[in-house]
Parts: structure tokens; sequence; C-alpha cells
């Protein structure tokens, strides 16, 4: 025991979930439409989580997890069990979200920055919430490539290593370093031309 909780308890918990887990793969694969709903319930708080960094429109954002799921569920049976299905649906997710990046570039192809999109220094840099900060990086972010952008918010909202965004995307970790290398470069260069850098400090 530690603490109230029954350490051995919770292994077995945490087998009879994943045992679970592993049960409802297998039945969505052979047409169990009620498996799939609950792999869908344990998981959809995590990908919505994860494609919030992609729009903040929640019209768009209940599409994209709808998108998600659909596709996972065609995908199912590729599923080697090699990592964990939250990790396998991370990817479709990431990736869901950077196509949703792309097509928005390719609609948006004669979109310039202006004044009404230029991120605002905010008032007392010394009370700045971590909130407030991380807002202000997702404006910023927003004006550089969907490829840059994905890099950097991989990296700064997740907390991915460029060996986990290289895995999750299927990219050569070399490029990974080298986009998130000079994203950082034009990030900067942006947050200093529009006055904001200090605010951002804690980047590196």
């Amino acid at each position: 025991m530690l603490g109230g909780i029954d350490l051995a308890r919770g292994r077995e918990y945490n087998r009879a979930v994943e045992d679970q887990e592993r049960l409802d793969i297998q039945a969505s694969c052979e047409g169990d439409q009620e498996a799939y709903r609950r792999l869908v319930e344990r998981h959809q708080g995590q990908v919505a989580g994860l494609l919030w960094r992609f729009t903040r429109d929640r019209g768009v954002l209940e599409e994209l997890v709808q998108e998600v799921f659909v596709q996972a569920y065609f995908s199912l049976s590729g599923y080697r069990g090699e990592g964990s299905f939250a990790g396998w649906l991370s990817c479709i997710a990431t990736r869901t979200g950077y196509r949703f990046w792309k097509k928005q570039s390719r609609e948006n192809a004669h979109y310039e920055i202006n004044e009404a999109d230029a991120v605002e220094q905010p008032d007392d840099i010394d009370e700045v919430t971590p909130e407030e900060a991380g807002e202000v990086l997702h404006k910023l972010l927003a004006q550089l490539n969907e490829t840059d952008r994905l890099v950097l918010t991989l990296m700064y909202f997740d907390g991915c290593s460029t060996e986990e965004i290289a895995e999750r995307m299927g990219w050569n970790r070399a490029m990974v370093k080298m986009r998130a290398y000079r994203a950082r470069n034009k990030l900067r260069a942006f947050a200093e031309e529009q006055g904001i850098w200090e605010t951002l400090g804690w980047i590196r």
C-alpha cells in the first residue's frame, strides 16, 4: 500500500483496461459497432485536446475529431499493437490537423498579414499568465507555413521531442531538427518585428 493506494491492485486495474481495449479493437475489426463506440468514448477527449492545437473553432474541431475516428475505423486492421492505441490515434489526429492547415494554406494563398492580424504585446509583461503567453504564441505560430507551424506546435504545446515528431509524422528526424531550427528563427524574427519577443522570452 502507498498513500492508501494498492499498487498491485492498480496494476491489475491497468491490465484490465488494456485487456478491454484489446478486446474492443478486435471486436471493432469484426464489425462490432458498440465496441468501437467504447473506443471513441475512451479516447475522444484526448483527440479533441490534440486537435485544439489546430483550430479554435469548435465546429471545425468537431468535424476534425469525427474525421479522425472515421479514418481510424477504416484503418483499424492496420493497427499492430506495437505501440499504445492512444499513440496510434495521436498520429492520425496530428496528420489530420496538418492536412487541415495545408488546405487552409491553399485556400488563403493570397492572404497577407495586416495590422488587424498583428499580435499585440500585453500591457504588463511581468504579469503575463502562461495561458496568455500560450495564446500569443498560438497567434504568432499561425504566421508560419504549415510545416514549421506543426513542428513548433508539437514542441511547445505537446512537449514532443524531434524524435517523437518524426515518428508521429513519418518524417526523417534530421529534417525535423532542421525545420525546428529554422522555424525558431522565423518565429523570433516575427516576434521581434511585432515587438512581442519579450513576452515569448521563455522560448529557446
